[in-house]
């Protein structure tokens, strides 16, 4: 009887935590307000200084990253490196040395004979080996020279290349500052916002801190799309509660693969904590490398 009684009370213990732990049945999954904001903003710059001959895109055109956006008057470097390119590729002077080179070979072996016959002096003889060195040396400078005039080319092409300006990331342009014939010292060309994917900012008490990790999954409620539901991974979580308001910060990545989703939009998330996987994110090898530590 008594183990009974120890077997009933030893179940009724193992309910009564599972009760505990468990959210009751029908309990809402608690969401917290957030914000959807492009992955990465930026000021689009010119590395040189100049007038601006021609800008290819406008607000709300989407560009891929590598794409051509402003052209910045570049006549005199275009100039520069036709001249680079001409000397580049010239082989007048590298033909004529050879020639000359050639000669001067053939003229000390017939010197060498008449050496060996004893037809001209010790002193002819070295004159002909001299000028074949001379002829030689020569040759190869010329060989260096073109060897300068394409790396000149190289460069004047470099500087050349930096008046074309170029997207940094595949993105929406938000906003374009300048127009033909403006002159640009140190102020920004473009606005581009990466808009796939997405981030995600959000808020939460820090009465879940260590239930959140890099990886966690995230259900998304977009207010501009009610009814929506989108899946988002965590990839930071701030190491550092605000003592002000108790709670940290989490940033998530949320793809938008045909992007439907704008950035600015407030929206809802509802953390799946019981699918954690463990993936590399913007902070997970930090992570790790902390967990590993304190281990140890």
């Amino acid at each position: 009887m008594n183990i009974q009684n120890k077997c009933f009370s030893a179940i009724l213990i193992l309910c009564c935590s599972c009760f505990l732990v468990l959210p009751a049945l029908g309990e809402e999954v608690p969401r917290y307000d957030g914000i959807i904001e492009p992955n990465e903003v930026v000021n689009v710059g010119s590395p040189v200084r100049g007038v601006v001959e021609e800008v290819f895109t406008e607000r709300s055109v989407m560009v891929e990253k590598g794409e051509a956006l402003v052209q910045m008057e570049s006549s005199v470097e275009q100039a520069t490196v036709d001249r680079a390119r001409a000397m580049a590729e010239a082989t007048g002077e590298i033909r004529l040395q050879r020639e000359k080179h050639a000669f001067a070979k053939r003229a000390l072996a017939r010197m060498q004979e008449l050496f060996v016959s004893e037809a001209i002096s010790s002193q002819a003889k070295d004159k002909a080996e001299t000028e074949e060195a001379v002829a030689q040396f020569t040759l190869q400078k010329a060989m260096e020279n073109r060897l300068l005039a394409e790396l000149d080319l190289k460069r004047n092409q470099a500087s050349l290349d930096l008046r074309t300006i170029r997207s940094p990331l595949s993105g929406v342009v938000v906003e374009r500052f300048v127009s033909p014939g403006e002159f640009i010292d140190e102020q920004p060309l473009l606005k581009i916002a990466e808009i796939d994917p997405l981030k995600v900012e959000v808020v939460v008490p820090a009465e879940i801190f260590g239930t959140i990790q890099p990886g966690s999954k995230a259900r998304i409620f977009p207010d501009s799309n009610p009814g929506k539901e989108l899946e988002a991974t965590v990839t930071v979580v701030d190491r550092v509660i605000d003592a002000a308001s108790n709670t940290f910060g989490v940033r998530l990545k949320l793809p938008n693969p045909e992007n439907q989703l704008a950035g600015g939009v407030r929206c809802q998330v509802e953390f799946v904590l019981s699918n954690y996987e463990n993936v590399p994110d913007e902070q997970g090898d930090v992570a790790r490398k902390d967990e590993n530590r304190k281990s140890n």
